[in-house]
């Protein structure tokens, strides 16, 4: 089964890889997946390059990085988990008092065995963080004027890459669903790998298919990819995508939980929705407004895309988020097949669904089509009502299982009007 063998995989090959939004570890991470999907096809974009109100920041590498006491002992060693190094610190190699220092390491009170994940982007800084247990002991153990050697080998490329992975399945249609997923966190493995491990299963699946429409997979580092992508792709999303979903946090067994798109009334949340029920899953549903990964891009205004999120347990909500406890004793074969399955099916959905557009603005004129009465009489022809009812919500956007539920008529009856406004080139 593929979802097995990729958590191997990840497990053993992509999970202790010092990922970030650039760099090497994100590179490596790549290369590696296409070993597994060879046409995974690797991309990037510049450094320095504007993508609406951002800028691609630096390629951010890092060799070495470690705290040393003054009994030439190591207290915090980046060689020995990659979340003892703030993400994107810069280098430095100075000599600190402990005041200065117990300033600079984030640790978590209430976790004392749980080292934080903690990231400076967009802003020069440098930092550590380990557990609270060793924090606790640094205070204890050192005196005031104790002095520490804060040793970070950090570089920054200007003309570095930010890289990302796009793997196409074409389709017999260029309308498309759009699933994306993140490769920028190191050391975790349901907040980072779960994604890409059901996005590679799913390609697995799907490639080996002939399907109605177009599936275009993205691998990008969160919020700074995603908005890239969508800068240099704007107009082909705005044409057509018509679904898609976002992989995140899919693979513990705790819950089964999404987050539709803003305004709950896509295909996609539709599908979604469906697909829960086929599958007899009891889900959670988080509110747009609790949004903190890249629907905020694809969902944002003037863009809208109809894309929701599928999780099992949402970022931010299980106690291991962000911290070394996010490991692969949280994340399991199970997990990940519970949201492999539910993706896979609100996706074939997806694929399912036809689309009517109707060719009017305004109604179109039916009495000249010999399909409405040209005499103005009461009628009580509950036909002809649903068929005008139709169009009005054949806006390219509602499927006909969508249109059959908003209209109260069963799907077969959809089915049937759709073929007869098709024949007569009211919609297409």
């Amino acid at each position: 089964m593929s979802i097995k063998k990729y958590y191997d995989f990840a497990r053993k090959e992509l999970f202790s890889l010092n990922r970030s939004i650039t760099g090497e570890g994100t590179k490596k991470t790549l290369d590696l997946i296409k070993k597994h999907l060879p046409d995974l096809k690797i991309k990037y974009y510049k450094s320095g390059k504007k993508v609406f109100d951002w800028k691609i920041p630096k390629e951010w590498n890092i060799k070495d990085a470690y705290i040393i006491d003054n009994r030439g002992n190591k207290i915090i060693d980046f060689k020995k988990n990659n979340l003892h190094l703030m993400s994107y610190s810069a280098p430095i190699d100075k000599i600190v008092n402990k005041r200065y220092l117990l300033k600079k390491i984030y640790t978590i009170k209430n976790k004392s065995k749980a080292i934080p994940y903690r990231t400076s982007y967009y802003n020069l800084d440098w930092g550590f963080c380990c557990t609270n247990k060793v924090f606790q002991k640094i205070k204890k153990r050192y005196k005031a004027h104790d002095k520490f050697r804060v040793n970070i080998e950090s570089n920054f490329k200007k003309n570095g890459k930010m890289y990302f992975g796009e793997y196409l399945i074409k389709g017999e249609s260029k309308k498309e669903i759009l699933i994306s997923t993140y490769i920028c966190h190191p050391s975790m493995a349901n907040n980072e790998l779960s994604g890409p491990i059901v996005a590679m299963a799913l390609i697995n699946y799907f490639r080996k298919k002939k399907n109605k429409k177009t599936i275009r997979f993205l691998f990008v580092p969160e919020t700074i990819g995603s908005i890239s992508y969508i800068n240099k792709n704007l107009e082909n999303l705005k044409k057509n995508v018509i679904g898609g979903y976002i992989l995140s946090c899919i693979g513990d067994e705790k819950n089964h939980s999404c987050m539709f798109s803003k305004y709950k009334n896509t295909a996609s949340d539709y599908a979604l929705i469906k697909s829960y029920k086929k599958l007899k899953i009891k889900f959670k549903e988080y509110s747009f407004l609790e949004n903190g990964s890249d629907e905020r891009q694809y969902c944002s205004p003037l863009l809208e895309l109809p894309l929701s999120s599928i999780f099992r347990s949402k970022y931010g909500t299980y106690p291991e988020y962000h911290t070394s406890l996010d490991n692969f004793n949280l994340v399991t074969i199970n997990g990940l097949t519970g949201g492999f399955k539910v993706a896979k099916k609100s996706i074939n959905n997806l694929l399912n669904y036809t689309f009517p557009k109707t060719r009017f603005i305004c109604e179109p004129q039916m009495g000249k089509r010999g399909m409405y009465p040209l005499v103005s009489l009461p009628h009580k022809d509950k036909s002809l009502k649903n068929i005008m009812n139709f169009i009005q919500f054949s806006n390219g956007k509602n499927s006909l299982e969508m249109i059959a539920d908003f209209i109260g008529i069963k799907f077969s009856a959809s089915k049937k009007i759709y073929s007869y406004l098709k024949k007569n080139k009211i919609i297409f």
